[in-house]
């Protein structure tokens, strides 16, 4: 279980990524935006649809947990996701909506949460039992790992 004080650090983290995202992806072309992160990786584009949808899955992940006693998280599978139109051609700027309205909301729900409500926990078929603690944490850190691919990928490409 997390400190109150980590917490508040990775509430900040999650609260940072929208911007972050916005950042790391400005200024980029359609060609640069399907350029692969690295071989046999997504492409830019691929990996900030991904992100909305992962943290998407997230939020309703931690509503479950919030809402019902010990719920079944649903996995998904996340390459086949990316292999969707949504996801491989369409513009990024949907996406990057959704993590900014997205991550308004969670904060908003997170930030409230009395100090209890951070053991509640739901099963996943492919990890175990997990704690809303648990999965911010996971967010947090998921966010910024691809926004490290892309900002990686920027700085070997020199864009």
């Amino acid at each position: 279980m997390l400190t109150p004080e980590a917490r508040q650090a990775m509430l900040a983290r999650l609260q940072q990524l929208p911007d972050a995202a916005e950042a790391a992806v400005r200024g980029l072309s359609d060609t640069q935006l399907d350029t692969p992160c690295g071989e046999g990786e997504w492409t830019v584009r691929q990996v900030v649809h991904h992100l909305a949808d992962a943290h998407m899955n997230g939020f309703i992940r931690m509503k479950l947990i919030l809402t019902e006693e010990q719920p079944t998280l649903k996995p998904y599978d996340q390459d086949e996701w990316a292999k969707l139109r949504d996801s491989a051609e369409l513009p990024i700027r949907a996406a990057l909506s959704i993590l900014a309205g997205l991550h308004e909301r969670w904060s908003g729900l997170l930030e409230a949460l009395p100090e209890w409500s951070w053991r509640r926990s739901a099963t996943h078929p492919e990890t175990g039992i997990v704690t809303l603690d648990d999965l911010l944490v996971t967010y947090a850190r998921h966010g910024e790992a691809h926004l490290r691919q892309i900002t990686g990928l920027r700085a070997a490409k020199g864009w």
